[in-house]
């Protein structure tokens, strides 16, 4: 069960650690054998130097820098090494080669034969010549491509450096890593008391994250409602320079009002002048016309004294004294039209004269609005002669001028109120920039409370779907333990009737075996009588064959014996002859 409940669980994906980048120094963090030193299998970068990075290197503004940096490095680690510029001792070279070097793991190197094998293997880009490793006093031709072998060592031990003391800042700083891999240790170890125990806690450990998180978006919030309830009022409520123009636009309507009213009453008054002006020419000129009948008819009473009568002078005189009777009812009733056309034109002057009081009161209050000063009043005098003397104030020499001096006021004022409408509009972007930054700050804390709920969903997931992987096995470990119990008494049951069944064949066998042993034993013991008279019999055979052959080998030996006879008789003859 145990070992089923550990095979049934699985690391979760995400808590899975991932194995670290590779750089580009991890192949020669630790010394390799002399093997790898000799392998000749070219870069993918390139081998030889350009001429852009020599010519750089030949720079001495350059070569100063670099030279200041190292000196800087060297005195970090407290040697007593100073590389001089333009060009160092020898000796400083050297200690300065092996100081570097030995920082990358290669300690105690022999320049001249180490060094170029050391380039080789970290592909350095610059070749120096063995005779300068030998002996590093160097010319000016010389020196920059040894500056640049010592100044890209110095860039990988710095390099180096680095990654020794960064290795372990994401592992220390990441909690769900740290969480990722404790937990994974103890998956390994098969402990899940501890897994539960440390999944609960992170679980808490997370849900008071997220109570912070969500208390201080609700904090954000707030502050980024009310600045921008701040700024909404701004935008909708008149603002300091709205208010001015206002005023400004009330004041310029006044003071168009003004111009209005006092445009209109100079044109009345001009037609009013003009009026008169013609008024008094035909007042004139009826003057003269009386003057002229006057003396005419005092030149006709003259006449008429001096001149004799007749019938016919009387008839004429009658004539002429009926035209005058006619021309006087004609001046009468002139006179009676003109008398009436001065009284209406008193009654317009009348008229006109209350308008002018009326807008003179107007005019007077206005200028008491705009608080021109000087006592500025309109006094109409009746009368006056000229414009000036009816309406009391000359309107060009002394309203025109405190009229532009305000105007020039306001112009004043109306850029003043633009430069403080341009700090405004200053503050107003600098607060809608904060109010943005807040506004991001609080999309990346939404984003990050989606992750971690997004974790905790699957989280919750996953412990939901083992759980349901657990019981369901549960289950058919029951099921399966039920089975097995019914299949247990089924086999207990069969194996009573199969006992009792082969009890009676035991007993069967038995009696059947013991009779198939009794004839056994008796065949046996026919075959027992039979292989000892067949043995009998063989051993007689034995002997007869024996006996033959013993006799057919001296038959043998003795037929050899004559053969051998023959021949030995027929040397030892053919020797004597």
């Amino acid at each position: 069960m145990r070992r089923a409940s550990i095979r049934g669980r699985r690391p979760k994906e995400s808590f899975n650690p991932r194995p670290p980048p590779a750089t580009p120094l991890d192949h020669f963090r630790h010394r390799d054998s002399d093997a790898s030193f000799a392998s000749s299998r070219p870069s993918s970068v390139g081998m030889g130097p350009t001429s852009n990075a020599l010519d750089l290197y030949k720079d001495r503004s350059f070569q100063q820098a670099t030279l200041s940096s190292i000196n800087s490095y060297l005195a970090s680690h407290s040697l007593q090494i100073f590389l001089k510029f333009p060009i160092p001792s020898a000796k400083e070279i050297t200690e300065t080669l092996k100081f570097l070097v030995a920082r990358l793991d290669y300690p105690n190197p022999k320049l001249e034969d180490d060094l170029p094998v050391i380039l080789k293997f970290l592909k350095c880009p610059f070749k120096p010549n063995k005779s300068v490793l030998r002996n590093p006093t160097v010319n000016h031709h010389q020196w920059p491509t040894l500056l640049a072998v010592i100044h890209w060592l110095f860039q990988i031990v710095l390099y180096n450096d680095h990654l020794a003391s960064n290795s372990g800042a994401f592992v220390d700083n990441n909690a769900m890593s740290a969480y990722a891999l404790e937990s994974y240790s103890y998956y390994i170890s098969g402990d899940d008391d501890s897994v539960e125990a440390l999944d609960r806690q992170f679980l808490e450990k997370l849900e008071v994250e997220r109570e912070n998180a969500e208390e201080s978006i609700r904090v954000l919030e707030a502050t980024a409602a009310e600045l921008e309830g701040k700024m909404e009022e701004m935008r909708s409520g008149p603002s300091k320079r709205e208010a001015l123009e206002k005023e400004r636009g009330v004041l310029e309507q006044d003071v168009n009002k003004f111009n209005e009213m006092i445009g209109s009453l100079a044109k009345s008054v001009a037609k009013l002048e003009a009026v008169l002006e013609a008024k008094e020419k035909e007042l004139e000129a009826k003057v003269a016309d009386t003057r002229r009948i006057c003396e005419e008819n005092e030149e006709l009473k003259k006449r008429v004294e001096l001149q004799t009568f007749n019938a016919r002078d009387v008839d004429r005189m009658k004539r002429e004294l009926q035209a005058v009777e006619r021309d006087i009812g004609e001046a009468e009733l002139a006179r009676n039209a003109w008398e009436e056309k001065a009284w209406d034109l008193d009654t317009m002057l009348s008229h006109k004269f209350k308008e002018l009081e009326t807008l003179a009161m107007e005019c007077n209050q206005a200028m008491r609005r705009l608080k021109l000063g000087n006592g500025f009043q309109y006094v109409l005098n009746a009368k006056g002669s000229t414009p000036a003397d009816m309406m009391g104030i000359d309107y060009k020499l002394t309203l025109k001028p405190a009229l532009n001096s305000y105007s020039d006021d306001i112009k004043k004022s109306s850029v003043e109120k633009l430069e403080e409408l341009i700090s405004l509009q200053q503050q107003s972007s600098e607060l809608s920039a904060t109010i943005e930054g807040k506004r991001n700050f609080i999309a990346t804390l939404q984003s990050h409370i989606d992750e971690v709920e997004a974790q905790l969903n699957l989280l919750k997931k996953d412990t939901h779907d083992y759980t349901y992987r657990c019981t369901i096995e549960a289950r058919q470990m029951m099921d399966d333990v039920q089975m097995e119990a019914h299949n247990l008494d089924i086999l207990e049951r069969d194996a009573e009737e199969i006992l009792k069944t082969s009890k009676l064949k035991l007993q069967e066998t038995i009696k059947q075996t013991e009779e198939e042993t009794k004839k056994c034993a008796y065949e046996l013991m026919t075959v027992i009588d039979s292989v000892s008279k067949h043995k009998e019999y063989v051993q007689s055979k034995i002997l007869e064959m024996r006996r033959d052959v013993s006799e057919s080998a001296v038959a043998v030996s003795d037929a050899h014996k004559g053969s051998l006879q023959s021949q030995f008789g027929f040397l030892s003859h053919a020797n004597q002859q």
